[in-house]
């Protein structure tokens, strides 16, 4: 079967996540829910629609980053959707610094796309949101120690004493308020600290005024709409850098600890999307304690069990997650009559599958570097072998003789602690979590298994 090279490229791109109202997309989408301890997306969805559609919801989502969460959000967007409720979703990254995020910030952000998704619907004038954002303009104009605080001048944009004032009633419009706001402080580390200086002591008032006058209101308005409720998705927290903050508390254990009660008290539905380096924090009791719930993990595709034998049906998923995007006209069955067509051959898909350690985004990266560098089908596996190499250099250079020891232990008991210097594995990658069948374990990154460090 003819397969065009440029198309295959295009849909193994590993940046982009799959949009599973697009008709394309949905045909790429593979269900692995099954080897992965179960569908957790669908469980989340069934809290939020039949158990707890009336009553305020607040969910962590973790796993590595490039598993599929953002994947598996925009499924939940999408069902979430059809079952008749107004969902906000946004990626935290566009709105936020990720190198210093507090609490306040992630608050105007939500703030800020809520406003923006009801367009169609007139609120009351809000009055007590709409002076705290007013203040904190003038904070950020004040005096500062004897001298005039300069915001510095962005195209397009109008002085900050003049932020978000519409023509037509003289008065703050939320989202563009606080559009103007956080587009001043993300690229202003001093405005960012005044900022947060006056809004982190308000933070009480603000959460008060966010739900009195845009949340509550708002769902009153969908509901005599026909609407169920508001559902609002923060996706891409758990990239936020872990660098210490100045009084010497790393940021994320700042965020979703000191601060996890403020980001549980929204009136509406909630969905954070957490660091998956958190689970392993000496502070992670703590955590549990802030949020009514346990964070829930999106845990690697298993390739192999435990005991190294292979894992027959996660191999077969992935497997399926590469030819979808080649075939995605085509049944299962059919696209693995059709593996030659990519490949030379069926085992260099399977050791393709095997590199990858089960992490979605790991695999399209890999198949996406193997066209560009092959640039022709079928796919041999000598570049194959090559782009594997290519990135296990990179991906060794950074590793101490300390982390190597790590991997070796985590290789022999398949287990993490709560150490430190596991904390850095996660992050980076170089261990992967896995559940299925009732069981969870840990495993080195397969790219690093046949380093000589790891005496093979």
């Amino acid at each position: 079967m003819a397969i065009d090279l440029l198309e295959l490229f295009q849909a193994t791109d590993p940046s982009r996540p799959l949009l599973i109202n697009n008709e394309i997309d949905k045909k790429y989408y593979i269900d692995f829910s099954a080897v992965r301890g179960g569908d957790i997306i669908g469980k989340l969805k069934q809290k939020i629609t039949f158990f707890k559609p009336n009553e305020p919801t607040c969910t962590l989502l973790t796993g590595h980053i490039g598993c599929g969460k953002s994947t598996e959000l925009l499924r939940l967007k999408e069902e979430l959707e059809q079952a008749g409720f107004l969902v906000v979703y946004f990626e935290s990254s566009e709105d936020l610094e990720m190198t210093d995020v507090d609490i306040a910030d992630v608050l105007l952000a939500i703030s800020r796309h809520v406003s923006r998704s009801l367009d169609k619907i007139i609120l009351e004038k809000p009055s007590k949101l709409n002076e705290l954002l007013q203040d904190a303009l003038k904070v950020l104009n004040a005096e500062v120690t004897g001298f005039k605080l300069k915001p510095p001048e962005l195209p397009g944009i109008p002085k900050i004493g003049d932020v978000g004032i519409t023509s037509e009633n003289e008065k703050l419009s939320i989202a563009f308020g606080i559009g103007e706001i956080t587009a001043r402080t993300k690229s202003d580390q001093t405005l960012r600290e005044k900022l947060n200086q006056y809004l982190g002591p308000q933070k009480v008032r603000l959460i008060q005024a966010i739900n009195q006058e845009l949340l509550e209101p708002a769902i009153a308005k969908l509901k005599q709409q026909g609407k169920k409720g508001l559902v609002v998705i923060v996706d891409n927290l758990d990239r936020i850098d872990n660098r210490v903050k100045p009084w010497g508390r790393p940021q994320q254990e700042y965020l979703f600890v000191d601060q996890g009660e403020f980001m549980n008290k929204l009136n509406c539905h909630v969905v954070y999307t957490m660091p998956l380096a958190l689970k392993f924090s000496n502070d992670y009791a703590t955590l549990t304690q802030r949020f009514p719930e346990d964070p829930k993990v999106l845990p690697m595709v298993p390739i192999y069990w435990p005991n190294g034998s292979v894992h027959e049906q996660g191999m077969a998923l992935m497997q399926q997650m590469v030819l979808a995007r080649a075939f995605p006209e085509l049944s299962p069955k059919e696209r693995l009559n059709n593996i030659t067509s990519i490949f030379d051959s069926v085992a260099t898909l399977e050791r393709l599958c095997s590199m990858s350690g089960g992490h979605v985004r790991d695999l399209l990266r890999l198949l996406n570097a193997w066209i560009q560098e092959e640039m022709a089908l079928p796919l041999s596996r000598n570049t194959l072998e090559q782009v594997i190499r290519i990135r296990r250099h990179d991906m060794t250079l950074p590793i101490s003789e300390e982390e190597w020891q790590l991997l070796h232990n985590v290789k022999q008991k398949k287990k993490v602690s709560d150490d430190q210097g596991y904390q850095k594995l996660i992050r980076s990658r170089f261990v992967f979590e896995y559940r299925d069948g009732g069981e969870s374990w840990f495993d080195v990154n397969p790219i690093l298994t046949e380093a000589t460090e790891m005496g093979v």
